[in-house]
């Protein structure tokens, strides 16, 4: 890994009360600010930078409530959302919740048949299966999420995907991911953790299930609906289904994050079941170019990087560029940070890497 330097991140009292600066899971640069995601709330944090161009740390924590943006699926709107990919584009901050079911753990204090019957119990949360897609706006300098804005003389409403395009039900009876939607996410089962926007194509990377070694990536092309601007659709592709289905050759890996960089794209890779390592950063060249179903591998699909990983810590679940695209830095962060990540003071150790070339 090219390290380059190391930031920190300071997170706010009720963020770290609920845990959000140990459980990152997403992350994207927008200018001077970072916007940020954990896994165990259903919010998205924004963090503004020290200096644009050579941030040494992000502070001043704004946090936003989805429930406050758009209609959350699950009865409680402050259920758990986990957020797994921010993508920022254009007047819009797009949000992505992993899909995925959950399989309880085992703890320290759990023996015997207790234990077994923890292990074998499955749950869902409705509030994990959303794609949304938020305005933002300058508001006294910085860029702002909010429900609806006027942008150019065009109305924008915060707007999600609704139940008659709910990914999990459009993918039950898919060849190869339908098996897997009932499957928990670090059983292999389905697990959204990355999205993309590169024009109307919305990428969403998937952690598992992996096939063979092969990880998947879908490509969406949503849209508003023209009936209710509080709702996304998703339009059909020449084949009539309404997404694409992309397999990548990350040597087994699954897709932990993804990030535009012009026309490529780059590929955080990791483990889909619970271990600890490898993890890559690999440049998946000319995606936003393409035009069918594609088979990644080769010299279409270059490593770029090796990063560092704890044992049962420091994930890499997050990457965002610095600056444009040809200066090649990539900042990254990481759920359950290793001691050396969290500061005696509150803040929270990101690193910057610089890509090859």
């Amino acid at each position: 890994m090219t390290l380059e330097k190391t930031v920190l991140l300071w997170f706010g009292q009720a963020s770290q009360a609920a845990a959000t600066h140990t459980n990152l899971s997403a992350v994207r640069t927008d200018g001077k600010v970072l916007w940020l995601a954990g896994d165990e709330t259903a919010t998205v944090e924004r963090l503004v930078a020290d200096d644009e161009k050579n941030p040494a740390e992000y502070g001043g924590e704004h946090s936003f409530r989805l429930a406050d943006l758009i209609r959350m699926p699950g009865e409680d709107p402050d259920e758990e959302a986990d957020i797994e990919g921010l993508a920022r584009t254009g007047n819009f901050l797009w949000a992505v919740g992993s899909h995925s079911l959950r399989r309880r753990q085992i703890k320290e204090r759990h023996t015997g048949v207790k234990a077994l019957k923890r292990l074998a119990r499955i749950t869902g949360q409705e509030n994990r299966q959303i794609l949304a897609r938020i305005p933002v706006v300058d508001v006294d300098g910085l860029p702002t999420l909010v429900r609806e804005a006027t942008v150019d003389g065009e109305q924008h409403h915060a707007a999600s995907l609704g139940r008659r395009d709910n990914l999990r039900a459009l993918l039950r009876d898919d060849e190869h991911l339908g098996p897997f939607v009932a499957i928990p996410s670090k059983d292999n089962g389905l697990d959204i953790e990355g999205i993309a926007v590169h024009g109307e194509r919305v990428y969403l990377g998937l952690r598992g299930p992996v096939l063979r070694g092969w990880a998947f990536v879908l490509e969406l092309r949503p849209y508003v609906d023209p009936a209710d601007p509080t709702r996304l659709r998703l339009r059909e592709f020449e084949d009539g289904f309404p997404y694409r289905k992309h397999v990548l050759d990350l040597d087994g890996l699954g897709v932990r994050d993804l990030c535009p960089c012009g026309d490529d794209l780059l590929v955080l890779a990791g483990p889909t079941m619970s271990l600890d390592g490898p993890v890559r950063i690999h440049r998946w060249h000319g995606a936003g170019r393409s035009n069918q179903p594609e088979i990644v591998r080769g010299p279409v699909l270059t490593r770029e990087l090796e990063l560092t990983y704890g044992e049962g810590d420091d994930h890499a679940e997050g990457i965002g560029l610095i600056g444009p695209a040809s200066d090649g830095r990539l900042l990254v962060v990481f759920d359950s940070p290793a001691a050396a990540r969290m500061t005696d003071d509150g803040a929270i150790v990101a690193d910057i890497v610089r890509l090859p070339g």
